[in-house]
């Protein structure tokens, strides 16, 4: 092995009694390489690089303070390793690239605190100074631009995917008295849904289909139903677009694709919210001898009239 290369991994926890230690000078380090257990993540590096900078880390390989090894030679340090790797890292180079996220820096500033390393420390206060009045969002909303970037999102997403398609564009002067209403309210749930459940469902937004409000469930890259809440309701000789608000089934099918995370967890709430239109949909498509994988369940509001009934006054 030659360089300064740092070489990860994790140690599965031992079944047993712990290792027995044993303690020795730093200073008695006679190899190039160290052998070092980092909060159960093992790295090898060099005692060049551990005592490039005044530290801890340098007082503990230069002798000054004492070290702990476990009985195969490794050098024990009751840190978290998560972030070792960049310590060593800034070490060598005297520079790192920070992470993205404020969490983590300050995990690392914590660890660059208590190894004493003040370059480093100095360097996350100013990122997390800089970064202190970023807004960073709860959940981001992709809007579909075209028919490819939307079974490419689909496809390739980890999670469960929800789809409004609202164009609210299509046929916006024939919308009966209530229809913007419902349209809202639509649009409102498709927002609280999306906050509540957006660690676990992707939710995105379609501007460009035919349709003006549509939900669609996905689960494994696969569409699972469909809730459709508009329908044509002809008033003397005039077509109008009716907007409904079926609240109760649209909270149904997302939970329904929560059954579908990848990896799937079981979720004994979830198993019984959806337990009985699980169940019913099974018989009926036993009968007809369709599997519930094959088929996708569509909910269409359909309501035609030859009535105005929008109300007085509109």
């Amino acid at each position: 092995m030659s360089g300064d290369t740092c070489l990860t991994t994790t140690l599965c926890p031992a079944a047993g009694p712990k290792p027995k230690t044993c303690s020795f000078k730093g200073g008695s380090l006679g190899n190039k390489y160290v052998r070092l257990n980092v909060g159960g993540s093992l790295y090898y590096t060099t005692v060049q690089v551990l005592t490039r900078h005044d530290t801890m880390l340098k007082a503990m390989f230069s002798g000054r303070m004492e070290v702990l090894t476990d009985k195969e030679g490794w050098i024990l340090i009751d840190r978290c390793g998560k972030h070792f790797g960049t310590i060593l890292n800034y070490l060598r180079d005297d520079t790192i690239a920070l992470p993205k996220h404020r969490q983590e820096i300050k995990e690392l500033m914590a660890e660059a605190k208590y190894y004493l390393i003040q370059g480093l420390v100095d360097m996350c206060q100013a990122a997390l100074q800089d970064k202190k009045d970023l807004y960073e969002p709860v959940c981001s909303i992709p809007i579909i631009t075209s028919p490819k970037e939307e079974e490419r999102l689909i496809e390739s997403s980890m999670k469960p995917v929800v789809k409004l398609l609202y164009n609210r564009s299509n046929n916006k002067y024939s919308y009966t008295s209530n229809s913007d209403d419902n349209l809202l309210k639509n649009i409102e749930l498709f927002d609280k849904l999306s906050l509540r459940f957006n660690g676990r469902v992707l939710f995105i937004k379609d501007v460009i289909g035919d349709e003006i409000c549509c939900w669609s469930f996905y689960g494994q890259g696969r569409k699972l139903a469909e809730v459709c809440c508009t329908s044509i309701v002809y008033a003397t000789e005039k077509k109008q677009t009716k907007v409904e608000f079926p609240e109760a089934r649209i909270f149904e099918e997302t939970l329904n694709v929560l059954l579908y995370e990848t990896p799937r967890v079981p979720d004994n709430s979830l198993l019984e919210a959806t337990s009985r239109s699980r169940s019913q949909a099974s018989h009926s498509e036993d009968d007809e001898g369709f599997e519930l994988r094959d088929r996708v369940r569509r909910i269409h509001v359909k309501r035609y009239s030859t009535y105005d009934d929008r109300q007085l006054g509109h």
